[in-house]
């Protein structure tokens, strides 16, 4: 590779420029905040010194684009998906985030957390995971930096993404199984709160746009990258931006990585499949931004899934990363805002997804991007010679033995 092209992909995957930083509490709009026990308040105000001090340092972005490149495989394809395009009478392309290290776009976050937790002098790293796909990069990021590691997993989760389980502790990370609650991401997420408030000395790598800030700013911003690269590549290839832009949302990071590129860009459509599960007209889904009321939710305000009493209720999707009751503040404030639309897809409707981009394209997506596709698939199919992505935000091999042919 000459000179000229090192940097050219050097410079395509630089995060996006913090455009929409929340206010000085850590709100965007009515979401947000900064809402915990008065005990960590030094180790937030900690983080957030680093992070705002980490966005122009050169020496601290020039590790992390090496990584990014080297060791992650960025750029990512943009690939146009031609079985696809003809079958939704479309331009479609998929931008492949499930080609990276780990099968997902959780590796971009978690070696950009794991290089600020190492300049912080942090030795331990926990973190949550639904689907496995964040806990897995976060234990190979773990791994990579020679730091202990411990991922807590709720039960249900646990046995149905197992092959992750195994995949956790082969880089060496402990799995702690959680019982309480349903046993889904939002029981896990509360555990590793619970042991973040009583170690002082483990660095919380949250693995989406929730939680206290600053985390919601820090992931968009390592997330980012997904969205920078997107807008370069479809320039270079149709010379213009797309119609549309699809991607799935469970707390929102693949989401928000992709748009981030796009949201001052008013003729360009973005829309979000979230987990309807057995549909809206009952509790069992996980359709947080159609359904859900403002309250104080795991130290942010945001939208929530509520039960008759007011109280936060069980979640449920047929994919493991979107079964959460939550949203992540920003995606809040964009639904309230109309900028982008938050489409309920249903499990069968992400399973039919699912099942026709393998057979159309040979890419088996992971059930969380099918709910992506479906969403997709939901507006381009009355529609002719638009142009779309679709971010395909990891891959299916952990969810293929729990799809029936």
């Amino acid at each position: 590779m000459t000179t000229n092209a090192i940097n050219n992909t050097r410079t395509q995957i630089l995060p996006q420029p913090i455009k929409y930083l929340p206010d000085q509490d850590g709100f965007f709009g009515n979401y947000g905040g900064q809402f915990i026990p008065p005990e960590l308040k030094p180790k937030f105000d900690q983080l957030t010194e680093q992070f705002y001090s980490i966005l122009d340092d050169e020496e601290f972005h020039k590790e992390l684009i090496s990584l990014l490149i080297d060791y992650v495989g960025r750029p990512s394809p943009l690939y146009y998906a031609r079985r696809l395009s003809e079958y939704t009478g479309n331009r479609v392309y998929l931008k492949r985030e499930d080609l990276n290290h780990t099968g997902a776009h959780k590796i971009n976050n978690t070696i950009g957390q794991i290089l600020m937790a190492r300049r912080m002098g942090y030795k331990e790293i926990i973190a949550e995971t639904g689907a496995g796909q964040h806990g897995v990069a976060t234990a190979t990021a773990a791994a990579l930096m020679g730091m202990e590691c411990k991922i807590f997993m709720g039960r249900k989760d646990y046995d149905r993404q197992f092959l992750n389980v195994k995949r956790m502790e082969m880089l060496g990370a402990q799995v702690i199984s959680v019982e309480q609650g349903t046993g889904s991401l939002k029981d896990a997420v509360d555990a590793a709160l619970g042991y973040f408030i009583e170690n002082p000395a483990a660095y919380y790598l949250i693995g989406s746009v929730v939680g206290p800030h600053p985390y919601p700013a820090i992931v968009r911003y390592f997330q980012s990258v997904i969205g920078s690269e997107a807008r370069q590549q479809i320039l270079l290839k149709e010379n213009r931006l797309p119609d549309f832009v699809f991607a799935a949302i469970g707390g929102g990071s693949n989401a928000i990585g992709i748009f981030s590129a796009f949201i001052d860009d008013e003729q360009v459509k973005l829309v979000a499949g979230e987990g309807a599960g057995l549909g809206i007209d009952n509790e069992k889904n996980a359709a947080t931004l159609n359904l859900g009321k403002p309250m104080v939710f795991q130290g942010m305000k945001t939208l929530t899934l509520t039960d008759d009493q007011g109280n936060p209720r069980p979640s449920y999707s047929i994919a493991a990363g979107l079964d959460y009751p939550g949203i992540g503040p920003e995606h809040a404030h964009l639904r309230d805002t109309g900028r982008v639309k938050y489409l309920p897809i249903t499990d069968e409707q992400a399973t039919r997804a699912f099942k026709l981009l393998a057979r159309l394209e040979g890419i088996i997506p992971a059930m969380e991007s099918a709910h992506g596709v479906a969403a997709a698939l939901e507006t381009l199919l009355d529609k002719t010679g638009k142009l779309a992505i679709i971010n395909i935000s990891g891959r299916g091999d952990k969810d293929v033995e729990r799809i029936k042919l």
